[in-house]
């Protein structure tokens, strides 16, 4: 049996802004863009991985999600530590220089990290974290 991750999904406060992030600081296609206002669910992935999928949700639609556990999910994303993705570039410096040139809000700057790999940070519009780390 075969079985490859299709779609992750990243919430979003504000769905052109995260759109334009996801395609304009990272490179990434826009596959689908679904709902109203800020009731919309937009699927972005890399052209180079067709297969593979971001989908950029609304935070806390599910109707089973209580007031309080809304608040958290709210206070959590407003603070950058809700949700996060990592992602991989054969061209780490150029990436950086992409995604400051799109306006991207710099959390790290690439460096080798201890643990032998060399990476970034930033945050999206919604306050997730992306890291991007290169591949050797």
């Amino acid at each position: 049996m075969s079985m490859t991750i299709h779609t992750t999904a990243l919430p979003h406060l504000d769905p052109d802004a995260s759109a334009s992030f996801y395609r304009d600081a990272l490179g990434f296609e826009v596959r689908s863009d679904v709902g109203q206002g800020t009731m919309r669910w937009i699927t972005v992935g890399h052209p180079d991985q067709p297969d593979t999928s971001i989908l950029l949700a609304p935070p806390v639609t599910d109707p089973g999600v209580t007031d309080d556990e809304r608040r958290t999910i709210l206070e959590m994303m407003a603070k950058g530590t809700y949700g996060w993705i990592l992602l991989s570039t054969d061209d780490l410096d150029a990436a950086f220089e992409k995604a400051v040139g799109a306006g991207a809000e710099v959390v790290q700057e690439p460096v080798e990290q201890p643990y032998g790999s060399r990476d970034c940070a930033f945050r999206d519009p919604a306050g997730n974290l992306v890291r991007i780390q290169e591949r050797r």
